[in-house]
């Protein structure tokens, strides 16, 4: 079990590996600690649908944020 992600003493939080720096890539950021960390978490908690809702608003937010900032970017240039 020294693989599997743990939950803190409380259980209000998980435990991940740290890893020291921030992957370069998108490939070596996916096989990272942390996001393997997490990938086995919502697999073996069942929580597919969940965390694909709560990653599909994350999404969803930061293109509306990125479209309201070209826009002012737009007017600040006219």
């Amino acid at each position: 079990m020294s693989n599997k992600v743990q939950l803190s003493k409380d259980g209000k939080s998980i435990e991940f590996k740290q890893s020291e720096t921030l992957p370069a890539t998108a490939k070596k950021f996916r096989r990272s600690p942390d996001i393997d960390g997490f990938y086995r978490f919502v697999y073996e908690n069942n929580l597919q649908k969940e965390a694909y809702t709560i990653l599909e608003s994350i999404a969803a937010r930061r293109k509306t944020e990125k479209k309201k900032a070209e826009k002012a970017e737009k007017k600040k240039k006219k």
